[in-house]
């Protein structure tokens, strides 16, 4: 299975099951789905030739160059790089049987906020319930319950969440302490981390966070006017002009890392790069911004007439973000990082982020959750902190929930880099978590595509680095000052360019 797309320029074919990626010229590109069509047949390697060239008369290429690129591609799927059979199926018969551990908790550590963010879908930390502030005694038996059941993992992670965390600070700071306590006897390190809307932020707590928390991410939407839109006070005033300075100043105390500013884009914001623009021109370095999943009758949820313009916008950003980088001011965007080398074990690619396994929620009451947007669904209550998990049941049918028992995701390019999507977004809008959210589908595979052309185009300026450029920005060859026209064929995973002539 592969997939064939242009962008910025650039042809490349991804090699599905394989995770190879090749950028690759006109001929290739345009020759590939006649030989992929044969392997698919089953058509022996030796006639592949001859019936390709067939194939491709109507492409009006010379046949010498169709017989060079067809035996280029055949020699990319001998060596494993195209047309590779999916291995990883067999791995899910084993899903259900294997054993599990907690390794992160979302602590809901305040149902409550001292914003009104329209779009909030926890009712301005309420989740459907009750406003309530998490006790010392409920998050200490939270920690303890994750030791507990997290086996022989050594790294655990644990969220402070809300509504605001920041409402129930001493909690916090008595949480972080306690964890640290059980690290040395129990044979465990804590990774911490908060999400605040930076309301209350001063310096005191920063320079505690800054000590304590491995990541920090700050709420903040982009331009003013879509900030302050969307995440006002409750009296209807704007936040925007109070957060900025603090974050500015946060993301400096940090050197620039581990914290993101996170925003969230909507109906109402479809030129959504604008924002990471501004965002990036504020000073901020690392940047996630998201689209908003709201129900269709809202006003500022993201209709199906909206996609064509979210995805040029991804597109707009993504050649924003690279000429940063040639300016050398660089730019970390959440949802264009990816790892084409390494990335997530086989488990993690198929089954995702571990909600309802690996990864629960807990309420200020001490209820357990599949994760964070599950809490207040009492058709998902897992159990809580003090007596364990209650419903193995559904434990189970999360175990289950990966890209082979997701129709929609059985033949999609991107199913080993999303993992499947969000549960939650699935059942909300099916039913079922079994099901996709589509939407959500069709952003993510624009986000892949665009991450994969990123890290082409970066090789490609690294090589230029080295090489040197002339001022039209084409590469020269070290032997001569004339400009090299034979800069064709493919280029590998590992970066590696393969000319062809």
């Amino acid at each position: 299975m592969t997939h064939q797309y242009k962008n910025n320029g650039y042809n490349i074919i991804l090699d599905v099951n394989s995770g190879a990626i090749h950028v690759v010229d006109d001929i290739v590109y345009d020759v590939l789905p006649f030989v992929e069509k044969l392997y698919q047949q089953g058509i022996h390697a030796t006639d592949t030739m001859q019936l390709a060239v067939l194939g491709c008369e109507e492409l009006s290429y010379p046949e010498a160059d169709v017989k060079e690129a067809v035996a280029e591609i055949m020699e990319l799927a001998k060596e494993k790089q195209l047309f590779t059979e999916d291995i990883y199926e067999k791995y899910i018969t084993d899903f259900k049987s294997r054993s599990t551990v907690v390794k992160a908790l979302c602590l809901h550590i305040a149902h409550d906020c001292n914003l009104a963010c329209r779009y909030c879908f926890a009712e301005e930390g309420e989740y459907h319930g009750r406003r309530a502030l998490m006790s010392f005694e409920v998050g200490k038996a939270a920690l303890d319950f994750l030791v507990a059941n997290s086996g022989n993992r050594v790294n655990l992670e644990v969220d402070f969440f809300g509504g605001e965390p920041l409402m129930n600070w001493q909690v916090v700071k008595d949480l972080v302490d306690y964890g640290r306590s059980l690290e040395e006897p129990n044979h465990k390190k804590f990774r911490f981390t908060l999400t605040t809307n930076g309301v209350l932020l001063n310096d005191e707590i920063m320079d505690f966070v800054n000590r304590e928390m491995s990541n920090l991410v700050l709420s903040i939407d982009g331009r003013q006017s879509v900030h302050d839109r969307m995440r006002p006070f409750r009296n209807g005033k704007g936040s925007y002009d109070l957060i900025v300075p603090k974050f500015q100043k946060a993301a400096e105390s940090r050197n620039q890392t581990n914290y993101y500013v996170r925003g969230t884009y909507t109906h109402h914001n479809l030129d959504f790069s604008e924002d990471v623009k501004h965002l990036a021109e504020l000073g901020f370095e690392q940047i996630s911004v998201e689209p908003v999943v709201a129900r269709p009758e809202d006003d500022y949820a993201i209709q199906e007439e909206d996609i064509p313009k979210l995805l040029e916008e991804y597109d707009k950003l993504a050649q924003y973000l690279l000429e940063r980088r040639r300016q050398g001011k660089p730019v970390n965007f959440f949802h264009f990082m990816i790892d084409l080398e390494g990335g997530p074990c086989v488990a993690k690619r198929l089954s995702g982020c571990g909600s309802g396994t690996e990864y629960l929620a807990v309420t200020p009451w001490g209820d357990l959750y599949p994760c964070h947007q599950f809490v207040g669904n009492e058709e998902f209550l897992l159990g809580n902190v003090f007596d364990g998990i209650r419903r193995q049941d559904i434990v189970d049918e999360f175990k289950c929930c990966n890209v082979y028992a997701k129709p929609k995701c059985r033949e999609c390019f991107a199913k080993y880099y999303c993992s499947g999507g969000c549960a939650a977004n699935s059942f909300n809008f099916h039913g079922d978590i079994h099901d996709a959210y589509d939407t959500g589908c069709e952003l993510q595979r624009k986000r892949i595509e665009c991450a994969i052309m990123m890290k082409a185009a970066i090789a490609q300026m690294d090589a230029s680095d080295e090489n040197g450029q002339d001022e039209s920005g084409q590469e020269q060859c070290d032997g001569c000052q004339d400009l090299c026209e034979n800069n064709q064929g493919t280029q590998t995973a590992d970066g590696m360019r393969e000319c062809r002539d």
